[in-house]
């Protein structure tokens, strides 16, 4: 029986935390940063945290469950 390969995208994008809770960076913080306003860019800053409405989905793709 083959390993149980975890996702690769998933794996990139979320980290988890000491409390166990998982985080990721928010989008749209890369580039073309001129255009958008100072509160914008200081609300992307924050790391964002997984609704718990998709937890179980993103803890099946980092297969954590």
């Amino acid at each position: 029986m083959p390993k149980v390969k975890t996702h690769s995208r998933a794996k990139k994008t979320f980290k988890i935390t000491g409390t166990g809770k998982i985080s990721f960076r928010k989008p749209t913080r890369g580039h073309l940063l001129t255009k958008k306003s100072q509160a914008r860019k200081r609300a992307l800053r924050v790391e964002g945290q997984v609704h718990p409405a998709t937890l179980d989905f993103v803890k099946s793709l980092l297969r954590l469950k």
